[in-house]
């Protein structure tokens, strides 16, 4: 029995990793690269194996650059299952046909306004109807419940706490009368975040593959990001602008109408009007709500109080291109929460080409901002970016919340790694290479643990 590592090995997104064990081959993931252009172009390049050669696929959760090259993977001829959480496949639905949507739009104005040479002859990495395909492959598996998905491999799902339905993923190893036990992280949460409960603890493993996104920093205490969020909102509403959040369309939004229901009062919300501009969130806070089991104790009190999700009076979705494009007649009191949450596509583009300029405007970053980005640049302190081609003066006050990380900060990871009983090999995977080696280093120091980072196409055996 062997593991080979492939994606999230040498950046942060396209998780990937392949599981060979009595003849059959599981592929860990199947994430879509993000990033730059240049990142985004490997994502066209042949799989580093064969998608026939894929008996069956394990998928920890949603997000693109976890599951995004599902569709591809079918497309070039996988034809086994993929094995995620019921939450994940109605996720999925909304992440793979929007990614697929993007793509073929994208290619269709490349042909219609060729810049090379290739752009005449433009197409999508996968269509809707491949992603259709990938959907049609899932089956959902509840936290909780153990099954041999094939000869030798049991698979179990345990809570991340990282969005909704996202999975730890335990692997039990039978070869030749040898076991093994294997666990995934996929994206680990945070413990005591909003709206769903923190990662379950696993106590036993051989070896495991851990994400390291945050493995070098602490976020900041979620009272005090929480105490910030509300000056923030106070001061804007002094100056008479609009504040703009680009937020992921899965967690992250959902996180913060959440959060904005529950101070509606304390930060002062009534004075706003509060816009939900992106189909996808629109589409995911409606699966969000549907699912309170996955809620932790706080979530469903609050929701047990206000019998409605999200409770904002002020709220107003906007799924339609021309409800969108009217936002922009607001110059006052508008919170647009748009996609994309890193700024490198999506609605969110026209509304900071709106605002951004303005010094009565606020910017709020919540999320992580990949290199290569628009959003990092904005991060990063650049005064002057590119929007649509145009360039843009930074003006608009920029704050940057890491408190709301859909991942997990060092501390963090290092307590659910911490609830290992025996001493399981540590495999760091993605985070940047900086990221991982410091990571690594705290996982020897304070943990007392063996931990390597492996690189793109490295194999360990088992059982030897």
């Amino acid at each position: 029995m062997e593991l080979q590592f492939y994606g999230a090995t040498e950046r942060v997104t396209g998780s990937s990793h392949i599981l060979r064990v009595n003849g059959v081959t599981v592929l860990l993931d199947c994430g879509l690269i993000q990033g730059s252009r240049e990142d985004e172009a490997l994502n066209r390049l042949p799989f580093p194996f064969d998608p026939a050669s894929i008996n069956a696929v394990v998928l920890t959760h949603g997000h693109i650059d976890h599951s995004g090259r599902l569709p591809l993977l079918v497309k070039q001829g996988f034809q086994g299952p993929v094995y995620t959480t019921p939450a994940t496949i109605d996720l999925c639905r909304v992440l793979l046909l929007d990614s697929a949507s993007l793509g073929e739009r994208d290619a269709e104005y490349r042909q219609k306004h060729p810049e090379t040479r290739a752009d005449k002859h433009a197409v999508p990495l996968y269509t809707r109807d491949d992603a259709l395909r990938a959907l049609t492959t899932m089956t959902g598996l509840p936290y909780g419940e153990k099954l041999e998905i094939l000869p030798g491999i049991v698979i179990c799902f345990r809570d991340a706490g990282h969005i909704l339905g996202s999975a730890l993923v335990e692997v039990w190893l039978n070869e030749g009368g040898v076991a093994k036990k294997l666990v995934f992280s996929g994206d680990v949460g945070q413990y005591g975040g909003p709206i769903l409960k923190d990662p379950e603890t696993i106590e036993e493993a051989d070896a495991v593959i851990l994400e390291s996104t945050y493995g070098d920093r602490l976020h900041r205490e979620l009272k005090l990001t929480l105490a910030e969020i509300g000056e923030i909102i106070k001061s804007a509403g002094t100056r008479n602008g609009n504040i703009l959040i680009p937020a992921f369309a899965i967690g992250r939004s959902q996180e913060l109408l959440y959060l904005f229901g529950q101070y509606y009062e304390e930060w002062g919300l009534d004075q706003w009007q509060v816009f939900l501009d992106s189909p996808m969130a629109i589409e995911a806070s409606t699966i969000y709500w549907d699912y309170p089991e996955l809620y932790d104790e706080e979530a469903i009190a609050f929701r047990n109080d206000k019998s409605i999700m999200p409770h904002l009076k002020n709220l107003h979705f906007t799924p339609k291109p021309e409800q969108s494009k009217a936002i922009n007649a607001v110059k006052s009191g508008a919170i647009i929460i748009a996609g994309s949450g890193m700024c490198n596509g999506g609605r969110i583009l026209h509304h900071l080409k709106h605002n951004i300029e303005r010094p009565e405007c606020s910017l709020i970053m919540t999320g992580f901002q990949a290199e290569g980005t628009l959003g990092r640049s904005l991060v990063d302190g650049e005064r002057e970016v590119v929007i649509h081609g145009r360039n843009c003066q930074v003006k608009a006050a920029l704050h940057t919340i890491g408190g709301l990380s859909a991942h997990g900060d060092q501390n963090d990871l290092l307590r659910w790694a911490g609830g290992f009983i025996n001493n399981p090999e540590i495999f760091v995977v993605h985070g940047d290479e900086a990221v991982k080696k410091i990571f690594r280093d705290a996982i020897e120091e304070r943990l007392h643990l063996n931990a390597t980072i492996p690189a793109s196409g490295d194999v360990i055996s088992f059982g030897i």
